[in-house]
Parts: structure tokens; C-alpha cells; sequence
């Protein structure tokens, strides 16, 4: 089988990845480890920039995300008891943020590659990369017990932070940057009304807190907890307890209580790998950075990454190679400004046991600089809503 562009993994960025190369008509393939449902039932953040927004629309996905997402103007910070509001239309010149869950962004896209009878190879094994840094690069597979091979021009490495693109880099190519935190999330999912309209950021002594969403009558929230803790440890009726303790009174009297639908632990990391091109295999997403959750740039940095990707394809066929010469340094501009907003956020909101005091004090005099300055605010606002592309 041949094809112009394989594309390795069918989360978020591969997908979206797909759909703007078919929109392109730029024949793509995608392979995955997993089966459909395997993918879909991967629980994750769905907060969109507006770029994120606009790339959606551009690929032709938007429709039922307008419909049934939930539009946000800002968010609130809890400090001491009391929420100070982060407006975002008002400080960025209106532009505001999606809230809608990854899994029915995935759902979308899923739907939109099999409508338009585009391949995706789902249970795809041992998986090879092959003479990326050569003319001729090929991705070698295993599909119900039989070998294949798929001959390309180019490799896409949506594989994620465990994919075989990475990791058949050799290591003298690539640099590793890292930063792991003392703590992780504890996220419990609930069919529950959310607490608020808006997401609401908790900075409290015993940890952060956060109330998001995934839709009017889902709810999705997560606690700071020490990385030793295990999930099983955590009833919900101790989680739902805990979360009380780090809310204000409002968010108490109207918070809902339920079963969990799901409940699990996410380590806290920032990771950058440079560079993201190796020849004709160009990493994007989650193969290529990791950012802690609490600025919502996860999902939104892989769709920044195919944005660059799929315009350098589109300038080569076009007879251009500008965008994939220059595609390593594009995103990674934008990668390193995420990655400091997301450290930023997070080292701002969270209690860290390594911390010391001053530090700690100087943090929460920066903390209470940024909510009661227009300037502080409007510096959050930007980053949070997405930074402009630098084309």
C-alpha cells in the first residue's frame, strides 16, 4: 500500500491532521494501536482556544461542537474564600474559549474520515518507522496476524508521549527537556450539573481544586493530590468531602453530588522534545511535548502542531518546501510560550511540599498581583484564550 502522508495515531492531532490534508486532497493513512472504542473511551480535558475553534471549522468538523459546546468568557481564580473573575472577552478584544469534551471532538472527526471512506488502519501492531531520514520512508505494521507495509513520502508522529516516532529517534538527534511535579490530579467524572457557568480555579492551602465541565449536565473535577495516593483510596463520598474543603460557600450550596463515571490520577509533567522534524517524520502533539493540565494547552498545542503540518504538506505539493523547513521552529515558538503558561499557572495555583516559604509568599503576592491588575489579568487572559499564530 502506498500513500502520501502516514500519519501514526488517531487521537485529536492525527485525526485533525486527516481531515485537513482530505480537505487538501492529500491522501493520508492513518494507523492506530487501539480499537475505535478504545480511543473513544480515553478521558481527557476538552477546553478549546479560539484558534483551536477556528482550525475545526476550517477542517470542516464545527458543526455539532457550535451546537451542544459551551462558550466561555472567562473563568474565576478562589483565593482565600473569595473568586476574582478573569474576563476574557473583555480583555483580549472578545475573544473567548469551547468548552467541549475530547471525546466527542474525537467522536467528530472519527465520523468525518469514515464518512468521507478515508483508511484508517484501527489494531494496527508492532508498528516501525523506516528510513524517515531518508527519500523513501515506509511505516511497517501488523493487522490480524498479517505484515504490511505502507510506503510514503512523509511520517506524521501523532503517537503520543509512548508512540514508536519518538522513540526511534536516535538519541544524539534529539534533545529532552523535562520537569516532573510532586503532585498530580485526581479527576472524578459525574453525570452532575457543574457548580458554576464558568470554571472555577481553587487555590487553597491544602491544594488546588478545580470545577470544570463537559456539558450542562456533566461535570468533571479534579483535586491536588500527592503522587503517592491511589485511586482506589479515594471513595467518592472522601473525594466529594475534599472537594467541599477547598470550595468557597456559594460553590457549596449549589454543588451536586453523584457516582462517578470514571476516576483516575494524573501525574503533573512539562516536556519538550527538540527538534520536531527528523528528515521526512515530523512529531506533533503529545509525541513531542506533555504540559501540565492546568492552563488547558494539551489538546490545543496538537492542534497548533497540525495546523503548521498540514500548510507545510499543502506549500510541498504545491512545490514549496518553506513550511516543512521551517516547521520545527514554528510550532516550538508556540510550544515553549505554552509551556511557560502552563508552568506558570501551575506553579501559581498549586501547593508544592518542595516549595520554600519565601517562595511560597512570593507566589501568592505574584497570584494576588495578577487578579487585582488589569495588566496582570489581560496577561492570563491571552495565553488562555491562545496566542496569535506567527505564520
Amino acid at each position: 500500500m502506498r500513500t502520501q502522508v502516514a500519519i501514526i495515531g488517531a487521537g485529536p492531532a492525527g485525526l485533525i491532521l486527516g481531515q485537513l490534508l482530505h480537505k487538501a486532497n492529500i491522501d493520508a493513512v492513518i494507523l492506530e494501536a487501539h480499537t475505535p472504542d478504545y480511543v473513544l473511551g480515553r478521558i481527557r480535558a476538552g477546553v478549546l482556544e479560539q484558534v483551536a475553534v477556528d482550525l475545526l471549522d476550517e477542517a470542516g468538523v464545527g458543526a455539532r461542537m457550535h451546537a451542544e459546546g459551551l462558550p466561555h468568557d472567562g473563568i474565576e481564580i478562589l483565593i482565600e474564600g473569595r473568586r476574582h473573575r478573569i474576563d476574557f472577552v473583555g480583555l483580549t478584544g472578545g475573544k473567548q474559549v469551547m468548552v467541549y469534551g475530547q471525546t466527542e471532538l474525537t467522536r467528530d472527526l472519527m465520523e468525518a474520515r469514515a464518512d468521507a471512506g478515508l483508511t484508517t488502519v484501527y489494531e494496527a501492531k508492532e508498528v516501525s518507522v523506516h528510513d524517515f531520514d531518508g527519500e523513501r520512508p515506509c511505516v511497517r505494521y501488523v493487522k490480524d496476524g498479517v505484515s504490511h507495509k505502507l510506503e510514503c513520502d512523509f511520517i506524521a508522529g501523532c503517537d503520543g508521549f509512548h508512540g514508536i516516532c519518538r522513540a526511534s529517534v536516535p538519541a544524539s538527534a534529539i534533545r529532552n527537556f523535562e520537569r516532573a511535579y510532586p503532585s498530580g490530579w485526581l479527576g472524578l467524572l459525574s453525570d452532575t450539573p457543574p457548580v458554576a457557568e464558568e470554571l472555577i480555579y481553587a487555590n487553597h492551602e491544602r491544594g488546588f481544586a478545580l470545577c470544570s465541565m463537559r456539558s450542562h449536565t456533566r461535570s468533571r473535577y479534579y483535586l491536588q493530590v500527592p503522587l503517592s495516593e491511589k485511586v482506589e483510596d479515594w471513595s467518592d463520598q472522601r473525594f466529594w468531602d475534599e472537594l467541599r474543603r477547598r470550595l468557597d460557600a456559594p460553590a457549596n450550596a449549589a454543588l451536586v453530588t453523584g457516582p462517578a463515571i470514571e476516576k483516575s490520577i494524573a501525574p503533573l509533567r512539562s516536556f519538550v522534545a527538540e527538534p520536531m522534524r527528523f528528515g521526512r517524520m515530523f512529531l506533533a502533539g503529545d509525541a513531542a511535548h506533555i504540559v501540565p493540565p492546568t492552563g488547558a494547552k494539551g489538546l490545543n498545542l496538537a492542534a497548533s502542531d497540525v495546523r503548521y503540518l498540514s500548510r507545510a504538506f499543502i506549500e510541498h505539493y504545491g512545490g514549496s518546501s518553506a513550511g516543512i523547513n521551517h516547521y520545527s521552529d514554528r510550532c516550538l515558538r508556540r510550544v515553549w510560550k505554552a509551556e511557560r503558561f502552563s508552568w506558570w499557572m501551575t506553579r501559581l495555583l498549586h501547593r508544592f511540599p518542595d516549595t520554600n516559604p519565601f517562595d511560597q509568599k512570593a507566589l501568592e503576592a505574584e497570584l494576588d498581583y495578577v487578579v487585582h491588575s488589569e495588566a496582570g489579568r489581560t496577561t492570563l487572559a491571552e495565553n488562555y484564550v491562545g496566542l496569535p499564530f506567527e505564520d
